[in-house]
């Protein structure tokens, strides 16, 4: 037996982040993620890194995380490597981010996705990221893709 979902891709050190729990936001310039509410997709790490590192000064300054806790945070989301689906997250609701919120709520907002910059994009609630027993090996894709995941690598 296996379980088919979809997929999707995400870049270092995003895939780790969402599968450790840290990101709980998703922000997309379209809203990939919407058709997917109230469904689990699968988590697939891609090869190449996510280029801006704004999100390094989200977990220091706002969630207040020190360097060794960064670099056990990076370890962790590289545990299986690149190139394979890694995990499993529930997918809740999309929006669009305003282009004027609160700054408050945009703070708050900036904490969930790791990441600065969020007016106008459409931004999905992540929960309960699992990681699987062992990777699945798949080339990644652009936006969603269905993935057969072999029951004995279910968490």
């Amino acid at each position: 037996m296996s379980l088919q979902v979809s997929c999707l891709s995400f870049r270092q050190p995003y895939a780790g982040l969402v599968l450790d729990g840290v990101k709980t936001v998703e922000s997309r310039w379209r809203p990939v993620l919407a058709p997917l509410e109230n469904h689990t997709v699968a988590v697939h790490v891609a090869q190449r890194d996510w280029e801006d590192g704004g999100w390094r000064a989200v977990l220091t300054d706002a969630l207040g995380m020190n360097r060794a806790q960064i670099q056990a945070l990076l370890e962790s989301g590289e545990r299986f490597g690149r190139g394979v689906v890694a995990g499993l997250v529930d997918v809740g609701v999309t929006w669009c981010c305003p282009a004027s919120l609160a700054e408050k709520d945009l703070l708050h907002l900036e904490r969930s996705a790791v990441l600065i910059g969020l007016q106008e994009k459409h931004l999905t609630h992540l929960s309960n990221p699992r990681w699987l027993k062992a990777p699945l090996y798949a080339r990644g894709q652009k936006d969603t893709w269905t993935v057969e995941i072999p029951e004995n690598l279910l968490p």
